[in-house]
């Protein structure tokens, strides 16, 4: 088992600070897995319901009878299943004495994340589990990693064959029942064919209007396919950075599939020689540059843009932070240049630093606040 130091401690401290932790992430990512280590550790009693167990369930119909007289940890798995408990939550972690803290575990939805955050305004902290990362698999991984996709069964597959199979039938069950046990009501047939069809825009930015025509139906109706993947953590949206310059700049924004494995799945890439021979192969890389980079540095969606102005300057990813606004180019080569689009967007944005990540072994100064950062020293040097 790849331990997952990180999102335990993180998970812990949250616990320790606040009455209830929401921890969100994509099915099958090892929220349970976290939850399990956490509770035996956890000093005292620990209590798990999981929300898909029929036992529990009706143990859960009276939520007051069932968890008022619990003390220490309390796991609520697949939260988003009984969305109605977040009322006696919100009374129970009220309780000026405190006996117990509550750990949710939730494959997000709209109505999830709405529930929480208004039922326990003020009470609930956020963590969110994604696949492995470099600092769980080693940068010496980076390779399997961006094929294979953070999924743990995925990565930890014995053999590529057998994490394509896996990724296959994730794919195929995901759209078959996980979409509709999260509430959202698109047909699976629909989803596959949208999915598949926005793989091959990846790392592009959204263009609503042409795969509206793709399917013969509204700009609206695409629109909400797209919120559907992103609340299930399946699709990430970078936000255009904006800046008040006299050029035109790209508003909409960048479209990735966020899990590399994914992505290959959809792509019906296997193997790194299919990969490497792939189109999509500097798109694919620079998705899975983003998500390492991201997080590395720990960044909320909130504070990840990129930048993009109509004479062909851009910045593939930005991080806000601190007030200090800080660049990352993404480039498939093992020997990257200064550009004109890199000087550009330095005095343009007014960075603080530009770091170009690329596929070579070796970090160096291209000039004054830029720098190209090997993806194998990525965790060192950034």
């Amino acid at each position: 088992m790849i331990p997952r130091a990180a999102h335990f401690e993180a998970v812990t401290t949250r616990l320790r600070e606040s009455r209830a932790v929401l921890l969100l992430g994509p099915r099958q990512v090892g929220k349970t897995t976290l939850a399990r280590q956490i509770a035996a550790s956890w000093p005292g009693e620990s209590h798990t319901f999981d929300l898909e167990d029929a036992r529990d369930v009706a143990r859960l119909a009276d939520p007051f009878l069932a968890l008022e007289a619990l003390r220490g940890l309390v796991v609520l798995d697949e939260i988003q299943q009984r969305p109605g408990l977040f009322p006696a939550l919100r009374v129970l972690a009220d309780r000026p004495e405190r006996p117990a803290r509550f750990l949710l575990l939730g494959s997000a939805s709209p109505e999830l994340l709405r529930q929480g955050s208004e039922t326990l305004a003020g009470r609930l902290a956020f963590h969110e589990l994604r696949g492995f990362d470099l600092s769980e698999v080693g940068p010496e991984a980076h390779e399997d990693l961006w094929l294979r996709g953070g999924f743990p069964e995925a990565f930890t597959a014995p053999d590529a064959a057998a994490s394509a199979r896996w990724r296959s039938d994730f794919v195929r069950t995901f759209l078959a029942r996980d979409l509709a046990e999260l509430g959202i009501a698109v047909p699976p047939a629909t989803m596959e064919r949208f999915w598949a069809m926005l793989a091959h825009y990846h790392a592009q930015t959204w263009n609503g209007a042409e795969l509206a025509r793709a399917f013969g139906i509204s700009a609206y109706r695409v629109r909400q396919y797209l919120e559907a993947l992103e609340s299930v953590f399946m699709v990430r949206s970078l936000k255009p950075w904006r800046v008040n310059i006299g050029k035109r700049q790209v508003k909409s924004p960048r479209i990735t599939i966020r899990d590399s494995g994914l992505l290959h799945t959809l792509l019906d890439v296997s193997t790194l020689r299919e990969l490497h021979r792939h189109p999509k192969v500097g798109a694919s890389w620079e998705g899975f540059v983003i998500e390492c980079v991201l997080a590395a540095l720990g960044v909320p969606p909130s504070s990840a843009f990129f930048w993009r102005a109509h004479t062909g300057a851009e910045v593939d990813l930005l991080v806000q932070r601190g007030g200090r606004l800080r660049g990352f180019e993404v480039k498939r080569t093992s020997a990257p240049r200064l550009t004109r689009s890199m000087r550009s967007a330095m005095e343009t944005l007014q960075l603080n630093r530009l770091d170009v990540i690329h596929a070579g072994a070796d970090t160096f100064p291209l000039a004054p606040g830029v720098r190209a950062v090997a993806i194998g020293r990525l965790l060192d040097d950034l």
